[in-house]
């Protein structure tokens, strides 16, 4: 007999050695369930509007800037490249733009809707470009907007017009696609090359099989 007592051993839901294992798997891909459904029901969101696009388009004015600095340095070959992609910038942030007043409009409509949850937030991936236009119409107008995004090395990262408190992280790609699709009343698909065609396409079982006694517009 010793009187040397056991250490407890720790709760399961406080076991991070468990929670990170691949046994933990499922109660990861629950909380990116449950955790983002009770930030919606807190915020008192009942609807969305998705936005996708490019996520390298950029602002009239950004754009504008960045070409204005390079005439300056303008003589050299790799400055005439430069220059040559500032030119194209300049011309495809009208549909950052574009986003941006859509945005605006959806967003400065729906809070007129006599409604106790707020009803068409704008959403998107949470991200630069199209995603960030959309958020800043949307914040301009004063309503909730929804960034959802996702865990990656590189590029992807919360732009500051989000609403904090619906600024959202993911790990796994497919509950984020559940999220665009689970709350979705209509989709905008901007000007963005086929890869983010891709994504919006494949989103569309998703809601026909969550709208299918609603109306959904594309």
């Amino acid at each position: 007999m010793t009187d040397q007592k056991l250490k407890p051993a720790p709760l399961a839901y406080e076991n991070e050695p468990f929670l990170n294992s691949p046994d933990g798997r499922i109660l990861r891909i629950l909380a990116e369930y449950s955790e983002p459904l009770s930030r919606f029901r807190r915020e008192q969101i009942q609807d969305t509007v998705v936005f996708f696009g490019s996520a390298r388009f950029r602002s009239r004015s950004d754009a504008q800037k960045t070409l204005t600095e390079l005439q300056k340095g303008l003589g050299h070959e790799q400055a005439a490249v430069e220059h040559k992609r500032a030119l194209t910038s300049v011309d495809m942030a009208r549909y950052y733009e574009e986003a941006r007043r859509l945005a605006f409009l959806l967003t400065q409509w729906s809070r007129e809707i006599p409604a106790r949850r707020h009803r068409f937030v704008v959403t998107t991936g949470g991200g630069p470009g199209i995603m960030e236009a959309a958020n800043l119409g949307a914040r301009e107008a004063g309503g909730k907007t929804i960034g959802l995004n996702i865990n990656l090395p590189f590029e992807q990262y919360p732009n500051p017009y989000i609403t904090p408190s619906l600024n959202f992280e993911f790990h796994y790609f497919f509950m984020r696609k559940f999220w665009f699709a689970y709350l979705a009343k209509a989709l905008v698909s901007s000007q963005a090359g086929s890869e983010h065609w891709t994504s919006s396409s494949k989103s569309l079982p998703w809601l026909r099989l969550r709208n299918w006694q609603r109306r959904f517009w594309l």
